[in-house]
């Protein structure tokens, strides 16, 4: 079968043929992978950027754990799910063992590993992954669109770290997949959000088309002119992803006293801080990584129940066989979410 792989600690990643898994070990599934999306992460290693080094003992590696398709074999102990069910993946491979872990923590575990950075992933036809890891999804979910799960979930996970509620006002930095579903999730709740991008036509009119009224693009105005002239006061919550350190200075500049910062982007360069005036100002700044498995179920019904809106998120979609062509569309700002298709799928 083909499958995208890194195969080098340097730029770029390679389509090669592999064979397919085989029966599975106790405890693991066989997921027949019917949609995968490009992720940033994805991009990340594929560029070779700084903190991907880890990977490095790991080459080959398959990439892709955005992905959603079919079971076609489970091994032993296998209890949840069986041979026909539609899923997602929760990438997260947890020990099982340590504090977090049996305080129902998976995410926070420090031995985690994740499917398509540590192990091999869903840039494939099939993928292995534990059973555990599966979600089903609702048979008139389409499974191109439940491929956006892991993304939404993400997004989800932020807004719960910045516990946004009705009447918020909300700032999000950042129109990429992960700032988009951030500003769905947000204005679902009842919060006024503004998104904000850099020359991201193409990306602030997907934020319009999901609802999202307050767009700005910053290479027209400043963050602070944007706020003032939007909510007319500082606002409650800044959620940023954009992985620019500067943008989360900008964007603790409008936040107001006692207001919450969550950064959720992955930064290649330290943030400077003013710490005194942090202090003194009161604001909180938290960290959003991975997702929940509260907030992964939410994902799954919030793809369900607003499929034909979400499903724009997913702009573009080639073969498996075009992976780097993806994963330079992906690079762009033309594109929101490229998602791969195996050949041979249909979705």
């Amino acid at each position: 079968m083909l499958a995208f792989r890194k195969t080098t600690p340097a730029i770029g990643a390679d389509i090669v043929t592999i064979p397919e898994p085989t029966l599975p070990a106790e405890g693991m599934a066989i997921v027949e992978v019917a949609a995968a999306g490009i992720c940033g992460s994805d991009i990340h290693a594929y560029e070779w950027t700084p903190g991907y080094e880890f990977m490095e003992s790991r080459l080959p590696l398959t990439l892709g754990h955005e992905f959603s398709g079919v079971v076609k074999g489970v091994g032993a102990g296998v209890l949840d799910i069986e041979v026909g069910d539609r899923v997602v993946c929760w990438p997260t491979i947890a020990c099982g063992k340590c504090l977090a872990c049996s305080s129902g923590r998976p995410q926070d575990c420090p031995d985690r590993r994740i499917i398509g950075l540590h192990v091999d992933g869903g840039f494939a036809g099939r993928v292995t992954v534990p059973a555990i890891n599966c979600r089903k999804v609702p048979n008139d979910l389409p499974l191109d669109i439940a491929a956006l799960t892991e993304p939404l979930a993400v997004s989800v996970h932020a807004a719960n770290v910045a516990e946004i509620s009705d009447g918020d006002r909300v700032v999000v930095l950042g129109p990429g997949p992960i700032g988009l579903g951030m500003a769905f999730v947000a204005s679902r709740r009842g919060a006024d959000v503004l998104i904000a991008g850099f020359k991201d036509d193409v990306r602030l009119q997907h934020a319009r088309d999901l609802g999202i009224a307050g767009t700005v693009d910053l290479s027209t105005e400043t963050l602070a002119e944007a706020v003032q002239r939007h909510f007319g006061r500082p606002v409650d919550r800044v959620l940023e992803a954009t992985g620019i350190s500067t943008s989360v200075a900008e964007g603790l500049a409008v936040l107001r006293s006692s207001g919450i910062f969550v950064v959720a982007g992955i930064h290649s360069r330290p943030l400077e801080l003013d710490l005194t005036r942090f202090v003194r100002e009161k604001k909180q700044l938290r960290a959003a990584h991975d997702t929940t498995n509260e907030a992964l179920s939410e994902a799954i019904s919030l793809l369900a129940e607003h499929t034909q809106l979400l499903s724009t998120l997913a702009t573009h979609r080639l073969p498996l066989s075009r992976a780097v062509d993806g994963f330079e569309l992906a690079r762009s700002r033309e594109a929101v979410k490229v998602l791969l298709i195996p050949e041979g799928q249909h979705v």
